[in-house]
């Protein structure tokens, strides 16, 4: 089922991604070791003297610019008295996104611009962006767990639940595993065509423990909550049951294996390293303040708006009463992680393009 490709929210008010993506700077730190071990081997040979980078699904707020400042500190590093290579970078995401509001931070980051070119490059990473044998490195985090469309079927199939869950059959697992297989290994291709021969690419996802489908596997129980008030909301006729029904999430969490075996297959990469992170759902830059449930559920709540919201507002129309909803979400969030401190399993891995002869 196709979906209207959606950008994250807007903006730089208290609902924006900008002012809610505590959770994704975290993450990003958290790459560095993989990144950085990855610019090194990247520089052994020495660099060309322009390198050209980009950075997929990079999102309407300032950690793009911690990416790309990290990046130049790195090498800058490692090239030591060498003569310091130009670099371009492409910040890429849907052509939904508030790319004026990304370009205030760089404006804001001129000190980058001595021997960074920054551009934009709106698209979907499903197709292709870039001209062939251009790019030198691909940095992505926490977006390519975002699949092309709603897998097909799972609406009829998955009534009353908006994304996998332990009470969804297993075709709606089997429909959405086939439809991250295909959106995994397009990306593949097309990096692999775009990419360098030796060229490389830090990737992290949004992942799940087993491979089998676990009530412990947080992204599972995450949507969850919201599916509740959702259906809470048909029935009291604010809702229509059939737009319910027709709604889900096309997010999807692979485990390793998949990861793997999808590498494996579409064959343009070899993997060479994969690490694996744990984050808190309520995880925030203030990481020291004594546990709170009703503060760690508005952060929760806080952080998914900030993604879905414009999926909900296509979907289900502008009249959809998300102050509402989202209290009640956090009021529900709060009281889960009281019980179970939930968190993101995250993969992240380094590949390099394999070479022509290969």
């Amino acid at each position: 089922m196709e979906v209207k490709l959606m950008g994250m929210n807007a903006g730089d008010d208290s609902t924006s991604y900008t002012n809610n993506s505590g959770l994704q700077k975290i993450v990003i730190s958290k790459t560095w070791c993989v990144l950085d071990e990855t610019l090194k081997d990247m520089c052994i040979n020495g660099l060309p003297k322009r390198i050209r980078m980009a950075d997929l699904g990079c999102g309407p707020g300032p950690n793009t610019l911690l990416v790309v400042s990290h990046i130049m500190d790195t090498i800058k590093r490692l090239c030591k008295h060498e003569q310091l290579s130009q670099i371009e970078v492409f910040l890429n995401d849907l052509p939904g996104n508030d790319f004026n509001n990304l370009f205030k931070f760089v404006n804001e980051r001129r000190e980058l611009l001595d021997t960074c070119f920054i551009y934009g490059a709106p698209g979907s990473f499903y197709a292709n962006l870039f001209p062939t044998n251009t790019l030198h490195f691909v940095y992505s985090s926490y977006s390519l767990h975002w699949l092309s469309q709603i897998p097909e079927g799972v609406g009829k199939k998955n009534k009353e639940n908006i994304h996998m869950t332990m009470m969804s059959p297993p075709e709606v697992f089997e429909a959405y595993a086939e439809q991250f297989q295909r959106d995994f290994s397009s990306f593949l291709r097309i990096r692999g065509e775009e990419i360098i021969d030796s060229g490389r690419m830090v990737l992290t996802f949004i992942g799940r423990r087993f491979v089998d489908p676990s009530p412990n596997d947080g992204v599972i129980n995450m949507f969850t909550p919201l599916a509740q008030i959702l259906l809470h909301m048909v029935a009291q006729g604010i809702v229509k049951e059939e737009d319910l029904y027709s709604f889900n999430v096309p997010m999807y969490p692979p485990c390793m294996h998949e990861i793997e075996e999808i590498i494996r297959g579409e064959g343009s990469f070899s993997l060479e390293k994969m690490e694996v992170f744990e984050v808190p759902w309520d995880a925030n830059v203030e990481d020291d303040i004594i546990f709170d449930k009703h503060r760690s559920g508005k952060i929760v709540a806080a952080c998914v708006r900030a993604f879905i919201e414009p999926l909900l507002l296509s979907h289900f129309g502008p009249s959809l009463d998300l102050d509402g909803i989202f209290d009640i979400y956090a009021h529900k969030m709060g009281y889960h992680l009281a019980i179970e401190r939930s968190s993101y399993f995250s993969p992240v891995i380094s590949l390099l393009r394999k070479g022509s002869q290969n």
